[in-house]
């Protein structure tokens, strides 16, 4: 546990380290931006900021978008290790493209394709995606033009709350999974952190092995409440155009017999919030492991890195 408690609370100097180090540089528009996991679910953050940039995930724009068809003059390739096998599958698909990695000399950014490679300078990560996570978003925020570094300047001032607020929460699922039957656990989000959901899910199931569902939140609202009772509901809160509907989604499912719990940093932007509203998700996923007594994050085939 001190090792993956570690590695988040290394989150605040790899954030600086970034933007300490990392020169200026302007991302594409208009082309398509892959990835697999963690490396997916960053620039779909983006895509619900309305900027203007086609996610998908790397395997299925491979095996069925692009097969077959001519090669794409750019596009976007994220891969945090730089070295999953599908996002090097891609390398060959565009004349050129743009390598988002924490390795400048992986397989990815050494490619004879790659045109410009950017360095996550997240440093070593064994456990699941956070330094490299919010170094994704923060690389996404400067090719776009978005000054972050006042939003990453307070994770120092922040991580001990998030710290706190992970552990409680992590006490508050433990608390209601082990007095009655669960048979739910979902995460949702609104626009940028619909990216935050599928983040959270992510790590909250591979450190916990409970099934934790991330959804946008108008996707749950069109069915998956019905599954209100019995279940917990983590919802994650913006300043946004959807807040009015999260509040009474919220009151609507607790009637109903949701174990509701919220996550929201009221300070930030809608847009900055990405950055902070993951963080409490990687102390929780460490707690509750620690009190379902899970010692292993990767048990079944290890981290992917590679596949063949």
């Amino acid at each position: 546990m001190d090792q993956l408690l570690a590695e988040i609370n290394e989150i605040p100097l790899r954030a600086s380290e970034f933007l300490k180090h990392s020169p200026d540089y302007k991302l594409p528009l208009r082309v398509p931006y892959l990835g697999m996991g963690s490396s997916y679910f960053a620039p779909l953050a983006f895509k619900y900021m309305g900027i203007d940039i086609y996610p998908e995930l790397a395997s299925e724009y491979f095996n069925y978008i692009q097969r077959g068809r001519k090669k794409r003059k750019s596009g976007v390739i994220i891969s945090q290790s730089g070295y999953s096998s599908e996002a090097v599958w891609c390398a060959d698909l565009f004349g050129r493209y743009v390598a988002i990695t924490n390795d400048p000399g992986s397989t990815l950014a050494r490619h004879t394709n790659a045109a410009e490679n950017i360095s996550l300078f997240a440093g070593h990560e064994q456990y699941s995606s956070s330094k490299t996570y919010i170094n994704t978003l923060l690389a996404l925020f400067r090719g776009f033009g978005f000054d972050a570094r006042d939003a990453a300047a307070l994770l120092s001032d922040k991580i001990k709350e998030y710290d706190n607020l992970g552990r409680k929460m992590a006490g508050d699922i433990y608390n209601e999974i082990t007095r009655k039957k669960v048979h739910g656990i979902y995460i949702i989000g609104n626009g940028p952190n619909v990216a935050t959901a599928y983040e959270a899910a992510l790590i909250m199931s591979e450190n916990t092995k409970l099934c934790f569902t991330g959804l946008p939140l108008a996707q749950y609202d069109h069915g998956a409440k019905e599954t209100a009772a019995g279940s917990i509901v983590i919802q994650i809160l913006a300043k946004g155009r959807s807040r009015e509907r999260a509040d009474k989604l919220s009151r609507t499912i607790s009637d109903a017999g949701a174990y509701v719990l919220t996550i929201e940093e009221p300070a930030a932007e809608e847009k900055f919030s990405v950055i902070y509203n993951i963080i409490p998700f990687n102390f929780m996923a460490v707690y509750l492991a620690g009190m379902l007594d899970v010692r292993v994050t990767f048990a079944i085939g290890g981290k992917i890195t590679t596949t063949s």
